[in-house]
C-alpha cells in the first residue's frame, strides 16, 4: 500500500466519524468539520442559516462543546464555540457537522 492509499483511508475514517452537532448530547467535545444547511429543517433559508452560523463563530476547525441542554425536549442547547458561549436550536445545529 502506498502513501496515497493510507491517506485516503484516514480521510474515510474521519468522514465516518462525522455527525451533526444537533445529534450530540451534553458533554460532547469536538471540532467543526463543515456546515451543511441544505438538509437542515430550519425556518431560515440555507444561505441565511449558513451566514448566521458563521457570524456566531461556527467555522471550520473551531472547537465546540455542548454545555447545557434545555429542560423540555433537550432544546435549545448551550454551546461553547472556541471562547464564546451561544444558545442554538437543535434543528439549526443539525447543519453543523462535527468530529
Amino acid at each position: 500500500m502506498d502513501e496515497g492509499d493510507s491517506q485516503n483511508q484516514r480521510q474515510l475514517r474521519s468522514v465516518k466519524q462525522l455527525r451533526s452537532l444537533g445529534q450530540a448530547k451534553r458533554g460532547f467535545v469536538g471540532r467543526i468539520h463543515s456546515i451543511r444547511t441544505e438538509s437542515c429543517n430550519s425556518i431560515l433559508s440555507p444561505a441565511e442559516l449558513e451566514s448566521r452560523l458563521i457570524e456566531m463563530g461556527f467555522v471550520e476547525g473551531a472547537s465546540v462543546e455542548i454545555l447545557h441542554e434545555g429542560m423540555f425536549g433537550k432544546d435549545p442547547i448551550a454551546v461553547r464555540v472556541d471562547n464564546a458561549t451561544v444558545a442554538i436550536r437543535r434543528r439549526e445545529a443539525m447543519a453543523i457537522m462535527v468530529s
